[in-house]
């Protein structure tokens, strides 16, 4: 009996079917406890899905590469839903076209913010000279930051952890600060967290309104733009402080 178990997992587990449909299971679990929960920050269901599949990965000792094999369908989805980002953004293009000059200003001002601060902190710390620029454009979404961090000298597999890290960080922890600062603008909202926290931070500003989605999905796109100008101008000025 217990061979016949053996034999079957063996045969699921070589199934990318088994694995799409676990990602989605976690993901579907993770929600349910989110709602169940009040929408706690501490149950962000990204955060829950990544728990749940990394323990599965790690009890059954099935690799990543794997287990990617059936989780890139989900992956290969992000480009058609990152596209359709653009239908909320023209529905609220209006409420853009008034507040060109605060996004304008917010837009800068948090791109150059969030390069420097994750630097500073970084060299503060004393980390090596490729773990500091890997750190610098963590606020953007993964294939625009990972191919910063490659052209600076990064270590891209690096800074794609640090990418979703901040992501999840940004999406637990806004709608509570957000609360205790007394921001109650959706845009004001969305633009903080689509700059902040990319393609995460804009799934979790859509829970709270189109608004904010639009937003922070305008905010995510024209952040990775930015920083891929920004970074490598900013360069010479960086090898110069951290040697």
């Amino acid at each position: 009996m217990d061979k016949s178990i053996s034999d079957i997992w063996v045969y699921l587990a070589t199934s990318p079917l088994l694995w799409l449909t676990a990602t989605l299971l976690a993901y579907q679990g993770a929600y349910w406890v989110f709602q169940r929960c009040g929408g706690h920050p501490l149950t962000n269901p990204v955060l829950l899905a990544v728990l749940i599949l990394a323990g599965i990965l790690t009890v059954t000792g099935v690799s990543y590469q794997r287990y990617f094999e059936g989780a890139q369908f989900v992956h290969f989805l992000l480009g058609p839903a990152t596209v359709a980002l653009a239908v909320p953004l023209y529905a609220q293009f209006r409420k853009v076209r008034e507040m060109a000059l605060p996004v304008t200003v917010a837009l800068v001002a948090g791109s150059l913010t969030a390069i420097a601060s994750a630097m500073a902190v970084a060299y503060w710390l004393d980390g090596s000279p490729a773990t500091i620029l890997s750190l610098a454009p963590k606020s953007v979404t993964t294939p625009i930051a990972m191919g910063i961090a490659e052209r600076v000298g990064g270590l891209a597999s690096l800074t794609a952890v640090l990418v979703v890290l901040t992501g999840i960080l940004g999406a637990m922890i806004a709608t509570p600060l957000f609360r205790l600062m007394g921001i109650r603008n959706h845009a004001v909202q969305g633009m903080a967290m689509g700059l902040a926290s990319h393609g995460l931070g804009t799934a979790r500003a859509f829970q709270i309104s189109e608004q904010a989605g639009a937003f922070s999905a305008l905010a995510m796109g024209l952040n990775g733009l930015l920083t891929a100008v920004l970074i490598p101008l900013l360069m010479p000025v960086v090898h110069r402080l951290i040697g």
